[in-house]
């Protein structure tokens, strides 16, 4: 963590100190990735979170916005990234600037998956976009115990491979239930929760439209209950 904190001072200008906001990158389209860190950065449990890896499912990055305002708890280092996918989200598509499903570009079990046009197109090759290996990078440095990206429109908790009970607990503090979608080549959660045994990574997908503020506070409320 130490060199990689340095690193991100290089990229930055400044070391990246408990809650500053910090470059992990830039996208096809070369515009900023990053990252707010919240809490202590020498705690063992580290939660982090992505507000969106699909363009045109933008409504977690509210979430990621009010976790970044609020204190994380003590003796523990949350991180937040807003938008993976910055590209898509200025495009209001689901893949980035290459016409890639990044959640289809992971490494674990992918395959090629349809062709350039289509809207869930798993790349050339595994880890072929900027904004993958980006994302791959931050998640080995912190090795978090938990991760959660957020997607939409299905409005339920994903059974997505890792700890079930952190899953279950989830679902019932926001309220969403809790089911299994079908796991898909190459996604985020399958290679997290394959790579990172004994970490869970799973999707929580919020409904569909603008995202009401009481279910945005309760994940924002639970994410830090997981974090402590």
């Amino acid at each position: 963590m130490k060199r990689y904190r340095r690193r991100l001072g290089r990229a930055t200008g400044a070391a990246a100190a408990p809650g500053s906001r910090v470059v992990l990158g830039h996208s096809v389209r070369g515009r900023r990735i990053s990252a707010v860190e919240r809490g202590v950065p020498a705690a063992s449990r580290k939660v982090l979170v992505f507000g969106s890896i699909h363009g045109n499912e933008p409504a977690g990055a509210e979430i990621a916005r009010t976790l970044e305002r609020t204190a994380a708890p003590e003796g523990a280092d949350l991180w937040i990234v807003e938008h993976l996918n910055p590209d898509g989200v200025a495009a209001h598509t689901r893949q980035n600037a290459h016409g890639v499903d990044l959640n289809r570009n992971f490494p674990y079990r992918w395959r090629p998956l349809g062709h350039h046009g289509d809207p869930t197109w798993s790349g050339p090759r595994p880890l072929s976009e900027p904004e993958t290996r980006i994302a791959r990078a931050l998640i080995r440095r912190l090795r978090p115990a938990v991760t959660i990206w957020f997607h939409q429109p299905r409005a339920l908790v994903d059974r997505s491979g890792g700890d079930v009970g952190i899953e279950r607990a989830f679902a019932r503090r926001v309220r969403l239930p809790l089911h299994r979608i079908t796991p898909y080549p190459g996604t985020a959660t399958r290679w997290q929760n394959h790579r990172y045994p004994g970490t869970t990574a799973f999707v929580v997908e919020l409904p569909g439209g603008r995202l009401a503020s009481t279910l945005r506070d309760r994940c924002a409320e639970a994410i830090l209950a997981l974090a402590r």
